[in-house]
């Protein structure tokens, strides 16, 4: 094989980088733990591979050559390339630990991100989320990109190659101005939702084909889209304005509606109409253990929320 084609190995970069941190055998030999005659093959070796001398050999010292000072750089940069790899795979292979790309829809993220963060500071240090908040047709190109890791969502998705772990089903609830004859009442008929002037979310968001849904069961064809909003604390300010009622999940109650004067809420009869919230993963994800068990801790954790807990 020419030398051209040679490739030098790992423990002949550590030979000689420990002999051009030393300038000495003896001392290299030692920090690296090889001996002596072990040590100078392998920076022989490492020459006779490169096909340059990397050290000029006196009775009384050891320098480097012109050539071998410019190799001592490379070779400590690769080494320390390898050792940043070799830590990487002990991240990955020890269980939450390192980055975890979660993406969230935004009718989800301001209610539960208090609870999931809290959880992952608290019972996984190591583990480092990086939150991405997105309408749920990105999450899902990014899920399958790999661009995300894990989604936080409502679900049933349909997405081929997407596996569900489900969290906790929620009733909706009718959100209205204060005074209106539905605001505070309790066992609503959702054939109310026929005639109401409801107010959506804007197009994308999948709370506004969950609000949809419910009003075709409830009878109702179409809702005219005279005003829309592009989030749910821009919906409720539309209702304590009077321009209608809308539809909520009960987890952005506390924040949309409890400390506000205007706005009164009333609850569905049996059965409510309700939305179910899952993470959601690549099918076969190389880390579908660790994404199941955050399910588990994310269920104990979300046991006093006004939800319904999944049964798994």
């Amino acid at each position: 094989m020419s030398s051209k084609k040679r490739q030098p190995s790992l423990s002949q970069l550590r030979a000689f980088a420990a002999v051009a941190e030393h300038l000495h055998f003896r001392d290299a030999a030692a920090a690296i733990g090889m001996s002596q005659p072990a040590l100078s093959g392998a920076v022989s070796a490492l020459e006779e591979t490169l096909g340059v001398t990397l050290l000029e050999r006196t009775t009384r010292k050891v320098l480097l050559s012109p050539a071998g000072a410019r190799i001592a750089v490379r070779a400590k940069a690769v080494l320390a390339e390898v050792g940043s790899l070799m830590e990487e795979a002990e991240a990955v292979r020890a269980p939450f630990t390192g980055p975890l790309r979660l993406g969230v829809i935004p009718t989800v993220a301001p209610y539960l991100l208090p609870t999931v963060l809290r959880l992952t500071h608290d019972r996984y240090p190591d583990l480092d989320p990086q939150v991405h908040e997105e309408q749920t047709a990105s999450l899902l190109d990014g899920l399958a990109t790999g661009r995300l890791d894990l989604l936080l969502l409502a679900v049933p998705l349909g997405a081929p190659g997407v596996t569900e772990l489900p969290l906790f089903d929620e009733d909706f609830v009718l959100v209205a101005p204060t005074g209106h004859p539905l605001g505070g009442r309790d066992g609503i008929d959702r054939s109310v939702l026929r005639e109401l002037p409801l107010l959506l979310l804007d197009e994308g968001h999948c709370l506004r084909d969950q609000a949809l849904d419910i009003c075709r069961e409830a009878g109702r064809a179409n809702i005219p889209a005279t005003t829309t909003a592009a989030g749910l604390s821009t919906l409720v300010q539309l209702v304590a304005g009077g321009l209608g009622v809308t539809l909520l999940p009960r987890t952005a109650v506390r924040v949309e509606v409890s400390h506000s004067g205007r706005l009164r809420t009333g609850s569905f009869a049996a059965p409510a109409p309700t939305r179910r919230i899952a993470l959601a993963m690549r099918t076969g994800a190389a880390r579908s253990a660790e994404y199941e068990q955050l399910a588990d801790a994310l269920r104990e954790a979300m046991r006093d929320l006004p939800v319904r807990l999944a049964d798994v």
